[in-house]
C-alpha cells in the first residue's frame, strides 16, 4: 500500500511512524520513545546506532540549527519480522551557520510489531549536501 501524506488513509503501522516522526520534529524525544518497543533499534545515517529515540534527537542537534520532515508518501508491506513501513519525502531546515535549506531527499524504513517500532534505518542526501557547500565533489 502506498498513502500520500493525507493521514486519514494511513494503516495502523503507518500511523504510528507517522506519529513518530512527528513527535521526533518536535523535538520530543520522550513522547517519540512512546511509539517504540524498548528493544528498538535505531540506525542513522552513517551507521550510528541507537536504543532511543533521544540519540538521534542529539545527533540532528550537533547536524543541524533545526530540521523537519516533509512527509509525501508511506509504503507499507508485511516482512518476516512484522510490517515494514517506509516513509519518504525531503528534509527542510536549516544548517548551523543558519543558511537554510530543502529538498533533501530521505528515506526511513521502519519494522513495527505488535503496534511499536522495532527497527528504523536512516538514509538521507545530507552528506552530499555538506560535501556541495564545501565545494568538494566526490
Amino acid at each position: 500500500m502506498t498513502a500520500t501524506n493525507t493521514t486519514d488513509r494511513l494503516s495502523p503501522e503507518a500511523r504510528i511512524v507517522y506519529d513518530y516522526l512527528e513527535a521526533s520534529m518536535k523535538p520530543d524525544p520522550d513522547l517519540a520513545a512512546t511509539y517504540v518497543a524498548d528493544t528498538v533499534t535505531i540506525t542513522f545515517t552513517g551507521g550510528r546506532t541507537f536504543d532511543h529515540p533521544s540519540g538521534p534527537t542529539g545527533f540532528n542537534a550537533k547536524r543541524y540549527k533545526w530540521v523537519k520532515k516533509r512527509m509525501d508518501t508511506f509504503d507499507v508491506a508485511e516482512g518476516p519480522n512484522g510490517t515494514v513501513v517506509y516513509s519518504v519525502g525531503t528534509l527542510y531546515g536549516e544548517w548551523p551557520d543558519g543558511t537554510p535549506f530543502e529538498g533533501n531527499r530521505y528515506v526511513d524504513r521502519f519494522e513495527v510489531e505488535n503496534g511499536k517500532i522495532t527497527k528504523m534505518d536512516v538514509w538521507n542526501d545530507s552528506a552530499e549536501r555538506i560535501l556541495i557547500r564545501m565545494d568538494i565533489e566526490a
